[in-house]
């Protein structure tokens, strides 16, 4: 092997390097598994021999490991130079997401009822028939045990059409005084209006305890009203009938869409229903083992789309279940 002409190329080959990739090139050729360099070292017999090639390869080496750093500085002086970062321009902003309008309200209702005390519960949205009508005093013939008004799986089990089984599980598992709340889903079978849709969601509320009267509801309902509409927005109460409160009455809130003048979301009265309230029913605390001669107790119910409507002024009730992000990127 013509040792110094090996070394003659290699250097040559390494100085005509002009990247990363072509030095690695050259590494291999010369001093790769393949290369004549390592197949003379294989084949020695002697030591004079074997002496001057790894001086040859020593010298490589260190010539492409040179030459490998010169590349390297190279470049990052390029990269400093031309890749220049104006750190005065404005950021590229992130698109973030927004809380729905039902679950921004959800949280101000909530919010409102921990201010007075109440526990706040979560609960199943297939209900048995026992809980949903038969331990909250509806008649066997209360139109709302229909097939056409409530979704039925079967029998026994159903899409509960409120929230208010929730107050019964609690009645069950707890002694008074009792103070909660409870939100989530219901299903009706209800035609679509601009107040109405077969899914919403729903506050409820129970309150026991000694000496409760019907003022002292007026008094709670007029304050989550409040944090709702704001001091400006009229509340009357109206008489009603619930089989499971007694007395009973519903809340009505102004219309704000037509200020009181009458249009299709008030039903041109200028008021809007919010849902049923009223003193429970001595009926009902028998059916949970609570002596109604000594605890009295009220309950609320009112749908949370319907408080969204009227707090944000919206007209129909459709937009917070269509998903449509022009009404969405609003809150």
């Amino acid at each position: 092997m013509d040792v110094e002409k090996l070394e003659s190329d290699a250097l040559a080959a390494v100085a005509a390097t002009g990247s990363a990739d072509e030095i690695e090139r050259v590494r291999v050729e010369y001093l790769g598994r393949k290369s004549a360099l390592k197949l003379a070292l294989r084949e020695v017999r002697d030591r004079e021999t074997g002496m001057t090639l790894n001086a040859l390869r020593e010298r490589l080496e260190a010539a492409i490991d040179a030459r490998e750093e010169e590349l390297e500085r190279a470049e990052l002086d390029r990269r400093l130079t031309e890749d220049v970062l104006d750190v005065t321009l404005p950021g590229e902003e992130r698109l973030l997401g927004t809380l729905h309008p039902t679950t921004l309200t959800r949280r101000i209702v909530e919010d409102a009822f921990l201010g007075l005390g109440y526990e706040v519960i979560d609960d199943r949205e297939v209900e048995t028939v026992h809980y949903n009508f038969d331990q909250l005093a509806f008649g066997p013939a209360h139109p709302s045990r229909s097939h056409r008004d409530t979704f039925f799986i079967d029998p026994v089990r159903l899409l509960r059409t409120e929230t208010s089984p929730s107050q019964i599980h609690v009645m069950e598992a707890k002694k008074p005084p009792i103070y909660m709340v409870s939100l989530g889903r219901v299903y009706r079978r209800d035609e679509i209006t601009a107040t109405r849709f077969p899914i919403f969601h729903q506050f409820e509320g129970l309150a026991v305890d000694r000496n409760l009267t019907l003022a002292d509801l007026k008094g709670t309902l007029l304050h989550v009203m409040r944090a709702l509409y704001g001091e400006e927005r009229q509340v009357r109460f109206r008489t009603h009938y619930f089989p499971f409160t007694e007395p009973s009455i519903e809340p009505d809130v102004s219309c704000p869409i037509c200020d009181m003048q009458g249009c299709r979301t008030c039903k041109y009265t200028g008021w809007v229903e919010m849902g049923g309230a009223g003193m429970v029913d001595p009926e009902v605390f028998a059916n949970v083992g609570i002596d109604p001669d000594e605890w009295s107790g009220f309950a609320f119910g009112c749908g949370i789309e319907r408080a969204a409507q009227l707090r944000h002024g919206i007209p129909e009730i459709r937009p917070f279940w269509e998903n449509d992000l022009r009404v969405l990127r609003q809150f």
